[in-house]
């Protein structure tokens, strides 16, 4: 078939690499312009490698946008990671519309940080969509949706890179295939069972050790590998990445106050919350260097009954 991919990252350019290896021929690319002194964008950067043609407009709303589609006369629009805003104008210019991927179940979780919530939230399954773009947020008919489960371990890197990401590029090839072969089904979201949510970025990554262990361990790793969680130490931002949790089965096993690091070992740090205490594996201070958690103890000269939030 004869597409044009609109995406960025390293899941565009996975998506891009899935259809060129069997053989699709894919006639323009569509990425974000990069900001003033980032590095290239790794689906550019791919597809610039290959010799196709690279447009980077600052809105796709732009005439010169929607111009450059027409003139690639493809069948379909494949939308691989995309953070512009794609009008109808633009997305139903291809001869079989055009396509997008999207890491929730939707219409459950809309919106840019559809990864972190569910995890933070505590939910077991999430998975990802396939959709029809319209100019509501992530509201289109659904194509294809395929699932994953969320260990109770697992964080937002450990479910985007080791699930949704290989899924999704086995989606978007097959969700191609049905659309252009006229054989798959539109459905539309149901509104009742909608949520959405705003980005997780660093006010909704703080910690507060007062609330529930779970609570609390599902923050940290619904934010790891970014935010990055944080609380306080002495005045400065302390980030905590890898983690584990440790209840309390009896009262008479409590250890600590809240927010309390009640034990330091060579190779980590725990602190205490409401019903159990997390153990910090990997945490990061403002100097910006990942540490262990038993290396980021030594080098804060963290003992028994230092204080951590506030």
């Amino acid at each position: 078939m004869k597409i044009a991919i609109i995406g960025q990252q390293d899941f565009g350019k996975a998506v891009l690499e899935a259809f060129l290896g069997r053989g699709d021929e894919v006639a323009g690319v569509f990425c974000a312009p990069e900001k003033a002194g980032a590095k290239i964008d790794p689906l550019n950067a791919a597809a610039q490698e290959k010799g196709l043609k690279v447009f980077q407009f600052q809105s796709l709303r732009h005439a010169g946008a929607q111009q450059a589609m027409r003139d690639l006369d493809v069948e379909i629009g494949v939308m691989a990671y995309v953070l512009q805003f794609a009008p109808q104008e633009f997305v139903n210019i291809p001869g079989h519309g055009t396509i997008q991927y999207h890491p929730s179940l939707l219409p459950r979780h809309r919106g840019p940080s559809s990864i972190n919530w569910p995890i933070i939230q505590g939910a077991t399954r999430t998975g990802l969509t396939i959709f029809r773009p319209t100019d509501g947020l992530d509201e289109g008919p659904i194509i294809l949706q395929k699932e994953c489960d969320i260990g109770p371990d697992d964080t937002i890197g450990s479910v985007y890179f080791d699930k949704l990401f290989p899924l999704g590029i086995k989606a978007m090839l097959e969700a191609a295939d049905l659309v252009i072969a006229g054989k798959h089904r539109e459905i539309t979201q149901d509104e009742s069972q909608a949520t959405y949510e705003g980005w997780c970025r660093a006010a909704e990554a703080r910690i507060d050790w007062a609330k529930p262990i779970d609570q609390v361990y599902n923050l940290i790793r619904g934010c790891n590998p970014a935010p990055g969680a944080w609380t306080m130490l002495a005045g400065k931002r302390v980030q905590i990445f890898d983690a584990r949790k440790h209840l309390f089965r009896r009262f008479a096993n409590v250890v600590g106050k809240i927010g309390e690091v009640s034990d330091v070992t060579e190779a980590s740090f725990k602190v205490t919350a409401q019903g159990g205490m997390v153990e910090v594996l990997r945490a990061r201070g403002e100097d910006g260097k990942k540490l262990s958690g038993g290396e980021f103890a030594r080098a804060n000269a963290l003992t028994n009954g230092v204080m951590l939030g506030g």
